[in-house]
């Protein structure tokens, strides 16, 4: 049989149409005769090269077998299995609808009601699978399928994990979607539970805002930014949405596994109540009076030139955050103990070596020497001006400091005062020409 050939039956199913092409097969639309019902037929070619038809077949055959044993409104149907000659088939239902991923392809946000009612089903469906020791391990826009009447099902269980069987993925392979997956897939740990409501976590955030929470120019940044990077909150996004959805991305995205919802349900839960808020209706949850510095998203981005945000980042990376200027007859004051500390840098960044390796990884070693050598005039000049500041006699007018000469007025000190401050401005402008020298050798 040549598999690329059109075929009119699979089995006892006769085939209607294709419905679409994966990496594993086609999947078709087709008729069960026998029960005179539609049914979508999806495949696997068994003539791929032996080295991919192993690992394609086990994931086909673990699919069959995840999700024959799951009957829930919110997880896709499994009537049938078989094998035709050189194709091995799974007979499910036939969705009326369509997948989230087309929803989402304008890069706009979809209406808050059903954001809030997709991912509130999703959850319910997880929790379902949850609770029968299947982890789904690939949730992503591609594989959640809105039907025509609102009803959502999970799709390809392909990847799914169940904690008591024979089926193992190969050791050190990372499976899944790199922009859905959680930190601990990334990291190539086992995953559970949390896992999947991390990767649901991330397609509520792109319903929400239209854009991913993690994007990057390939998988190697993606991946690095779900380790490290948090995202800005929804609402800076979105100004349309409730303050509380912060709270609940900012849960579900925990990159601690135990900060996260610990199970779907409790998920889903929140999630309902602000559908029912949204609504008008009345809600329970405290969660709802959550304080918004309870949300662990990061601050919208301050309006700097592009030079000056550069800066700024590579200073906070060092651990050194500019120091607001106290108003005019006020003096700074410190910090107070009670004062809520702003999230930092673990301790292993947080040193100037690791800044200067940032700055090569960045390219901005040529912004880094620049802004090193900027704060180092700005801190002489500084200097300067406090000790004209507290010797005001030194200088009897901007007359005589335009000319560089001293006041008289004050004798012997005065000429003192006069002469450090040439050595201070011979010492300043020694530096602003090492600084120009050392850019042009670079």
């Amino acid at each position: 049989m040549n598999p690329n050939a059109p075929i009119a039956t699979l089995g006892r199913y006769e085939i209607i149409s294709e419905l679409g092409q994966g990496a594993m097969g086609v999947v078709y639309k087709a008729r069960d005769p026998m029960l005179d019902r539609i049914v979508a037929i999806k495949t696997v070619n068994l003539t791929l090269p032996k080295d991919e038809l192993a690992e394609y077949e086990a994931r086909f055959y673990q699919e069959a077998k995840a999700a024959g044993g799951l009957s829930h409104r919110n997880i896709v149907t499994i009537y049938d299995i078989g094998r035709s000659e050189r194709v091995a088939y799974m007979a499910m239902e036939f969705l009326e609808g369509q997948e989230l991923r087309r929803m989402l392809q304008a890069h706009t946000p979809i209406t808050l009601p059903q954001a809030l009612e997709v991912a509130a089903q999703v959850a319910e469906g997880l929790q379902y699978a949850h609770d029968r020791q299947i982890i789904h391990r690939d949730i992503k826009p591609a594989n959640v399928m809105v039907g025509a009447d609102g009803t959502v099902k999970i799709t390809d269980f392909g990847i799914a994990r169940m904690r008591n069987n024979e089926v193992k993925t190969m050791t050190g392979m990372i499976l899944g979607s790199p922009k859905y997956m959680s930190p601990e897939q990334v990291s190539g740990k086992r995953a559970d539970n949390r896992s999947d409501i991390f990767s649901l976590g991330v397609v509520l955030y792109e319903m929400l805002t239209g854009t991913s929470p993690f994007v990057a120019d390939n998988i190697h940044g993606v991946m690095y930014q779900t380790m490290n990077f948090n995202p800005p909150a929804p609402r800076t996004l979105n100004p349309d949405l409730p303050d509380v959805l912060n709270f609940i991305s900012a849960k579900a995205l925990a990159k601690n596994i135990d900060d996260r919802y610990q199970n779907a349900r409790d998920f889903a839960h929140d999630l309902r109540e602000v559908l029912a808020a949204s609504r008008g209706q009345t809600v329970s949850s405290d969660m709802l009076q959550m304080p918004a510095q309870a949300v662990a998203f990061v601050q919208p981005e301050s309006p700097l030139t592009r030079h000056e945000d550069k800066a700024e980042k590579l200073l906070a990376a060092a651990g050194a955050p500019p120091e607001e200027a106290a108003p005019d007859g006020e003096e700074a004051q410190a910090p107070s103990e009670s004062t809520q500390p702003a999230l930092g840098l673990s301790t292993a960044f947080d040193n100037f070596s690791a800044t200067m390796r940032l700055a090569a990884l960045t390219g901005m070693e040529k912004e880094l020497d620049q802004f090193s050598e900027t704060q180092k005039i700005a801190r002489l000049k500084a200097l300067a001006d406090a000790k004209r500041g507290a010797n005001p006699s030194t200088l009897s007018g901007s007359s005589t400091w335009q000319q560089g000469v001293p006041s008289l007025a004050g004798g012997p000190a005065a000429n003192a005062g006069g002469i450090n401050l040439r050595v201070i401005w011979a010492v300043s402008a020694a530096l602003v020409v090492a600084a120009v020298a050392l850019l042009a050798l670079r």
